[in-house]
């Protein structure tokens, strides 16, 4: 009897110790042998090309898009930075910062995302964060805030950590976020900039051998393979591309750029002011009103049979404030969804309400 309670017993923590090792293993990331690739139109987020989009990858260098973009919003541009000793001497390419060095952040941001400096982004990082872990929790809040759910990252770099994760879907939809900020487009656009007599040259070699190329970045680390995230701009339609993992990224990105662009025209589908909805609730009768039209990237096939519904599922309660989710507007080909985007309240009248994709600079904003 006391051997088969010892032997409960050994079983019991054997289990627990299983379940506490799985439980703390890091997120399975995918083989360096997968490609992951994806194209999006900026303003719809339409998905115009798609292969492993949803692999957790390891993404290099694309990693400080994400970290340009918290930096961008959340400090001065002209803010001084003293370089710190624990931001000197980082893995990888380097802009030779050193200890004692005072650089604007603006400065810091072009040799960030032009010479991929991984002393930059960690001075960027613990300037703005105050640690590089705080710094990474901001990262990850930005994430979820552009609806990139299967991502997680830790450092600001890129270089290699298990939990340090992203899919090529997760980074476009950041990179089509950050792409809205004229700071950082400008940044990301420029070929060769100097400070005094340190001259910074944008590694990106899409900005000079592809038609329309406006950004971003590349990356590389043994573990990620070449990464590549594009953009480009032809007929006020501007795509981003992302490509993890291919040997031939350059080759690759321009491949599915043209063919995105040869595939798909910009369409107005719905206009300005125009009656998308509305709520019918016992004490809320509101006509539900575009903003501002809404243009989609459609093929010439898709022109037709389209069919555009709004769901006012969300309202709670018998008000409707700025900043409310107020429904989900979803456009048709035929039986096919292609196109939906949340819709939040920017202007609230007695018979009506305005809506539009996203509503700038709101901090009340439900995402």
């Amino acid at each position: 009897m006391k051997k088969l309670k010892k032997s409960l017993l050994l079983c019991l923590i054997l289990t627990i110790f299983m379940n506490v090792i799985i439980y703390f293993a890091p997120i399975k990331v995918s083989a360096n042998t997968t490609t992951s690739e994806v194209v999006i139109e900026r303003d719809s987020l339409r998905i115009l090309h798609a292969k492993n989009e949803n692999e957790k990858m390891e993404n290099a260098s694309t990693t400080k898009i994400v970290t340009a973009i918290c930096v961008i919003e959340n400090c001065n541009l002209f803010d001084e930075v003293v370089i710190g000793e624990e931001s000197v001497g980082i893995e990888g390419s380097s802009i030779y910062l050193h200890v004692g060095d005072e650089r604007t952040v603006e400065e810091l941001l072009f040799g960030l995302m032009l010479q991929s400096g991984n002393d930059a982004a960690h001075a960027l990082a613990t300037f703005v964060g105050g640690s590089i872990e705080k710094f990474a929790r901001m990262m990850n809040a930005l994430a979820i805030k552009c609806g990139a759910v299967n991502s997680n990252f830790v450092n600001p770099h890129g270089l290699h950590d298990d939990n340090h994760y992203t899919t090529a879907k997760d980074l476009a939809l950041i990179t089509c976020y950050a792409l809205k900020n004229p700071v950082f487009s400008k940044i990301v656009s420029t070929k060769k900039v100097a400070f005094g007599d340190r001259v910074y040259l944008n590694k990106n070699k899409m900005l000079t051998s592809f038609d329309g190329a406006d950004g971003v970045k590349t990356g590389f680390t043994k573990h990620s393979g070449r990464c590549l995230v594009t953009s480009a701009t032809r007929d006020k339609m501007q795509l981003v591309s992302v490509v993890l993992n291919s040997s031939n990224m350059y080759e690759c990105s321009a491949e599915l750029l043209n063919k995105s662009f040869n595939e798909y025209s910009f369409c107005e589908v719905v206009k300005k002011g125009e009656k998308i909805g509305s709520v019918d609730k016992s004490n809320l009768n509101k006509t539900v009103i575009l903003n501002k039209g809404l243009k989609i990237p459609l093929r010439e096939n898709e022109r037709e049979n389209l069919k555009i519904v709004f769901k006012n599922t969300h309202i709670s309660g018998n008000e409707i404030n700025i900043g409310d989710l107020v429904g989900e507007l979803i456009i048709y080909n035929g039986e096919k969804i292609i196109f939906s985007s949340k819709m939040y309240a920017v202007n609230v009248f007695d018979d009506c309400v305005y809506v539009q994709m996203l509503f700038k600079n709101f901090n009340k904003l439900k995402i």
